[in-house]
């Protein structure tokens, strides 16, 4: 089978793609999955790590042709204020419960959830149904946890030591051994 072996950005490959996969934001977060374009062109992607895509961006298959990845459209809501004091304060209440969220200049795009959106018309803000390609924030630990990399000297002989630990993203940390 043929396979899929690179991401090229969007914008970075130009030219005429050879098909286009329709992906939405949990399949576009993958490293080895069997895909089917919309000629009909199969493929598998096997990349080194799960890396996300968006929509524009290009797979080039092993025989050199290239793939065009298009975000699918999905149920979402649509948030938006009154001011921008009240979106950035509903913003504060969607990252403290780590929801994964589109940020725009002016709305604030999540999944639909009846709980959350109940929640943020409860903080003044309102909530619309759309549908539309999700492309939410990476976030700080988007690469995998996050290295803490300390360095502190030892009392007994004025040494440093070294500590290396991966926090979780939830602020627990553990040893990377």
């Amino acid at each position: 089978m043929v396979r899929a072996i690179r991401v090229s950005p969007a914008g970075t490959w130009n030219g005429a793609p050879a098909d286009t996969v329709t992906l939405d934001y949990d399949q576009r977060h993958r490293r080895r999955m069997a895909m089917k374009g919309a000629k009909g062109t199969e493929f598998l992607l096997d990349l080194a790590e799960a890396v996300p895509l968006r929509d524009g961006d290009g797979l080039l298959l092993d025989d050199k042709r290239m793939i065009a990845v298009a975000a699918a459209p999905e149920p979402l809501a649509e948030i938006v204020a009154h001011t921008p004091a009240e979106l950035l304060r509903v913003a504060w209440h969607l990252g403290n419960r780590h929801l994964p969220a589109q940020l725009e200049p002016n709305r604030i795009r999540i999944r639909r959830d009846h709980v959350i959106e109940e929640m943020v018309e409860g903080l003044g803000a309102h909530v619309v149904h759309i549908d539309a390609p999700f492309d939410p924030e990476g976030g700080a630990y988007a690469g995998g946890g996050h290295h803490h990399h300390e360095h502190r000297h030892s009392e007994d002989d004025g040494a440093l030591e070294h500590d290396d630990r991966l926090d979780d993203g939830h602020g627990e940390e553990t040893d990377r051994g």
